[in-house]
């Protein structure tokens, strides 16, 4: 997948949808809840609850595909059907403001589902949106020390004293970096096993074996950071990638916000440019959701005035799938090597 001067691939991006969130379970008793389905609020969650529930619990993605997870809006009776399944695992942020209500209704008027927040015990080490990744001290330490936990965990607490864990200010995109996936898909298990105590071995073990598979991807990042010749990329889309910024020690430079509605001016545009061209870079990435109809006016914009730039391939927030990667039977872990590694090992020159 990959866009060219002369070609544009078109993204299988739907059309969101937007209603409210309904709160009345006046008539949904005990006994209609049974822990063999659930729910969980965008695709990346999903697809952990499943591979952590294995064959005990059925989960379902509300999200349509094509869709991010973030500012959607659910129909009217999503509420009532995830009161139904029993479980709901989601983020307690304001980025998915329906999930919280969601969940605070069912935490208020049916206390028999199991409302299990991934973000839980993960305060401080989430960023701000205003965070920004100081590079230097990355490739000092690049290659020379083990990239753990617990080298990250002073980093992160230096870190967010900055910014006051402010609700409104955090952002959302922690599932991107796979060191801390393990601690969410960790939470997911315990927070099933609390739920059903009968199969509370069988989340142990999947959460474990997934958990394997994360630090896979978490190698696979610092393989691409030992090999790269450059710190720095350009992505044409709104700014999700911090915390692998964060993680891994390099910048992607965006003219757009951290808003995915947020239009860049034409002075940011003519910046980018302008560092594009100064470091020689001749691919940038771009997000394939931003356009429902495979339309990046963007990239065109960035590929046509560059001197440098000739190409285009996409990365993924995976708050959502495309259609063709559905298709493929692509989760988050298959989307992470297909997609976003060879992405970021070609834009940062890592060959």
């Amino acid at each position: 997948m990959k866009l060219t001067r002369r070609t544009l691939l078109k993204s299988g991006a739907g059309t969101l949808t937007a209603s409210t969130v309904a709160g009345c379970l006046d008539d949904i008793s005990a006994a209609d809840t049974d822990l063999d389905a659930g729910y969980a609020a965008f695709f990346t969650l999903w697809d952990w609850a499943e591979e952590v529930s294995g064959d005990a619990i059925d989960f379902e993605n509300p999200v349509g595909t094509g869709q991010a997870g973030h500012g959607w809006s659910p129909s009217g009776d999503l509420t009532r059907n995830i009161a139904d399944a029993g479980v709901f695992v989601y983020f307690d942020t304001p980025a998915f403001s329906w999930a919280q209500d969601v969940a605070a209704t069912l935490e208020a008027d049916y206390d028999t589902v199991a409302v299990i927040d991934g973000l839980a015990g993960l305060d401080d080490q989430l960023l701000g949106w205003d965070h920004e990744v100081d590079v230097s001290d990355h490739e000092t330490e690049h290659g020379d020390e083990d990239h753990s936990d617990e080298d990250h965990s002073d980093e992160d607490d230096e870190t967010h004293d900055d910014h006051g864990h402010d609700e409104s200010s955090v952002d959302p995109h922690v599932w991107l970096d796979p060191v801390l996936a393990t601690e969410i898909v960790d939470t997911i298990a315990s927070g099933l096993a609390d739920a059903d105590p009968d199969n509370a071995e069988t989340y142990e073990e999947h959460a474990g074996t997934y958990i394997d598979d994360l630090e896979s991807i978490d190698q696979q990042f610092e393989t691409v950071l030992d090999a790269a010749d450059r710190r720095v990329a350009v992505f044409a889309g709104h700014d999700s990638f911090t915390y692998l910024q964060d993680r891994y020690g390099f910048e992607i430079h965006t003219p757009v916000g951290v808003s995915p509605q947020e239009e860049p001016s034409a002075n940011d545009i003519s910046e980018t440019i302008s560092l594009i061209d100064e470091e020689g870079i001749e691919t940038i990435l771009y997000d394939p959701f931003e356009d429902p109809d495979g339309a990046y006016p963007l990239v065109e914009t960035i590929l046509e005035e560059s001197t440098t730039a000739t190409d285009a391939i996409p990365v993924t927030h995976l708050s959502g799938t495309l259609a063709t990667w559905q298709d493929e039977g692509w989760g988050y872990l298959e989307q992470m090597e297909e997609i976003n590694v060879p992405a970021f090992r070609e834009v940062l020159d890592a060959q």
